[in-house]
């Protein structure tokens, strides 16, 4: 359907996958229409881009917008962008010349699922259009989806019902049909490898592999081999040929765990791979080529890395498209009790145990704690508890022998003196640490005198000359260079 013929109003059948064409060169609007639709798809077809928006809002459940980039009064990104605005669902694909790539990946970041350069390889164009409605059906499931998150205190194996974690949900759903890469931040124990499983199986790719490594794992001197692999007689050792991480990953996910402690070296050649998608094995001279979808992660600041050279800015900012930030333990304290809940039934199917009751106690001595490892340290806790417990319910006395031992309200009470006696010792301790155990400064910070401050310190066994320290001199020079 050209410009000379607009439609009127268009009703579209609902039993195929249906396709908005825009290009303003009749002949290929033409060819392109016959062959579309030799492939089994519905075509409205235009060559004016204003008649096609006119068109897509008259048929808001266009499945795919195939459009040139270059047209006179909109241009094929700015057409997109006013279709996403009636449907967020329509999946664009962009005709584009070798000269306007740059436009066409630009269209990309602004929501385009692809593009296709002319002359257009048909079958190229094929795979793309089976792939765009493939994800366009993904993202329907995932808004159905999203509505029932609110309600859900589990997802993917991965516990909360706190906002922060309703959050983390929605974007895990949000990110997951794309293929786009996804930096996953958080401390040790948050769950990032939790969250990079869970794009994985709510993605296309889920029916593929997911392979997770660790890269502070893996020795400098052996992480090219696991990720590359390598062929029989590469090296003295190599019997036969392996295939690495991203081979074993193709047409699935790839998880790089502490990706901040892979070494500079390894850096570029990973950037390598993402950049053209071909990997070397060691010893051979062939490449191949490889589909994966790359998710990491760390506990690092990679931006504080490239800032301080340890970490390449390029690499940087290839993988850090989506990121993706857990929230530590102690600031989603309201799902404490539902990870107890879930880690003790899983202690008890381990040791064979059951338990019917716990003491509140120790509930309110795990909010108080500030668990440093997170929700790992939360989970070991719970199954060292249940392992001591010799009863069908969990006592407050078995917190005796932990960190949260203070927390608890039946922890044994120090006698006044005692807890006096410590409290100031301390006190002195850090005085004196400040001071730099100047005496004089501390007794008149403290409030006493000298002889006296004497005495305070004999009494709780402190030096001043163990806290002296001579204070290193700065250049004026140097401050440039801190």
């Amino acid at each position: 359907m050209t410009k000379e013929n607009p439609p009127k109003k268009n009703v579209i059948s609902k039993t195929k996958a249906r396709i908005l064409l825009v290009d303003d060169e009749e002949n290929i609007l033409e060819v392109m229409k016959i062959r579309l639709e030799l492939l089994g798809y519905e075509v409205l077809a235009t060559s004016d881009p204003q008649n096609a928006l006119e068109i897509f809002s008259e048929n808001p459940d266009i499945e795919i917008l195939l459009t040139d980039q270059r047209m006179e009064n909109l241009t094929g990104q700015e057409l997109m962008t006013r279709c996403l605005e009636i449907n967020p669902y329509v999946q664009t694909i962009i005709f584009t010349a070798y000269a306007t790539i740059e436009q066409a990946v630009e269209a990309m970041r602004a929501g385009a699922f692809s593009y296709v350069t002319k002359p257009v390889d048909h079958k190229e164009l094929e795979i793309k259009l089976e792939q765009a409605l493939e994800k366009r059906s993904l993202l329907r499931k995932v808004h159905d989806f999203e509505g029932l998150i609110d309600g859900k205190s589990e997802f993917c194996g991965i516990i909360g019902k706190s906002s922060n974690m309703k959050s983390i949900f929605k974007q895990i759903l949000q990110v997951a049909p794309t293929d786009i890469t996804v930096s996953i931040f958080g401390e040790s124990g948050t769950g990032k490898e939790l969250v990079a499983r869970a794009i994985h199986l709510h993605s296309s790719r889920a029916k593929g592999p997911f392979i997770a490594v660790n890269c502070a794992a893996i020795p400098e001197s052996l992480m090219e081999d696991e990720f590359f692999g390598h062929v029989r007689g590469a090296f003295t050792s190599a019997v036969g040929s392996k295939n690495g991480v991203f081979v074993s990953a193709d047409s699935g996910t790839l998880f790089l765990d502490e990706v901040g402690e892979m070494a500079e070296s390894m850096q570029a050649k990973l950037l390598r791979v993402l950049e053209t998608g071909e990997v070397k094995p060691l010893g051979s001279d062939r490449v191949r080529k490889v589909d994966v979808r790359l998710i990491v992660a760390t506990k690092r600041d990679l931006k504080k890395m490239v800032a301080e050279g340890k970490f390449r800015e390029d690499l940087f900012y290839r993988i850090h498209v989506v990121p993706i930030h857990l929230p530590p333990l102690r600031e989603r304290k309201k799902d404490i009790p539902l990870l107890f809940g879930h880690f003790l039934k899983k202690a008890m199917k381990k040791t064979n145990k059951q338990i019917n009751w716990i003491d509140e106690d120790i509930l309110e001595a795990f909010r108080l704690y500030g668990w440093p490892g997170n929700v790992r340290e939360l989970e070991n806790m719970v199954d060292f508890l249940v392992a001591i417990s010799q009863e069908e319910m969990l006592g407050a006395d078995l917190l005796a022998s932990t960190p949260l031992a203070e927390f608890s309200s039946k922890a044994p009470v120090k006698p006044l003196k005692d807890a006096r006696f410590e409290f100031t010792k301390k006190y002195l301790e850090n005085l004196l640490k400040i001071t730099r155990g100047n005496i004089s400064l501390a007794a008149k910070h403290a409030g006493y005198y000298r002889a006296d401050f004497y005495k305070l310190l004999e009494r709780h066994n402190l030096k001043a000359e163990d806290f002296r320290k001579k204070a290193r001199k700065i250049s004026t020079a140097e401050l440039s260079a801190m």
